[in-house]
């Protein structure tokens, strides 16, 4: 991977807008050309992630869902962002579309008119193996075109076969956490529960 200059960072982080930071800085910034910069500075074992980049991890996941039919943002360049820190970066048009979370929070009609749909989405990224740990609210897109898409998918992990009981219950449990600790107290978890449950049901490759 390349390393950036320090002339690019420069233009990247006092041109763009930073939409999203922590306490070491930020780590998402909207371009003025319309492409979002991503900076990944990991916490531990940074050997490792100079081995595997974040980055590349970030970009290889977008590859894997883009081949299963699965929305992403599309990676146009990743690379160094400071690798004594092992702290990498990937650019990426935006994924056109609007979070699940902000749907539900502004327009609840509309979310529960969406709630079969994205039973049926997560049963479909169970069923094609994957099990993504940040599964929550605010990382899945309703697209424009209808249907759904995936952002911030790092942790992401690709089986070879749809993902066992076990996993799935797991999977689920992280995204009833979620809804914990963002005290989304009303969300309607029972009914989320059963859509998925027919979803599975009504699955022509059940039993298979």
């Amino acid at each position: 991977m390349r390393i950036v200059t320090a002339n690019e960072i420069h233009l990247w982080l006092n041109q763009g807008h930073c939409i999203e930071q922590d306490g070491r800085g930020p780590k998402v910034v909207a371009l003025a050309d319309g492409r979002l910069l991503k900076i990944f500075r990991p916490r531990r074992r940074l050997w490792l992630s100079r081995l595997r980049p974040q980055a590349r991890r970030f970009a290889d996941n977008a590859t894997k869902l883009n081949t299963l039919g699965i929305h992403t943002p599309e990676i146009t360049d990743l690379g160094w962002f400071d690798k004594k820190l092992a702290a990498s970066f990937c650019l990426y048009q935006p994924l056109p579309g609007e979070t699940i979370d902000k749907i539900y929070r502004r327009e609840r009609e509309r979310f529960m008119a969406l709630l079969p749909g994205l039973a049926c989405f997560i049963r479909e990224l169970h069923h094609k193996g994957i099990y993504f740990r940040s599964l929550h609210l605010g990382n899945i897109l309703l697209l424009p075109e209808g249907g759904f898409g995936l952002i911030d998918f790092l942790d992401l992990r690709l089986k070879s076969s749809p993902l066992s009981r076990a996993m799935i219950r797991r999977n689920l449990k992280h995204l009833r956490n979620y809804l914990k600790r963002s005290c989304t107290e009303d969300f309607p978890w029972s009914k989320l529960l059963q859509l998925y449950a027919e979803a599975e049901n009504d699955s022509p490759n059940r039993g298979k």
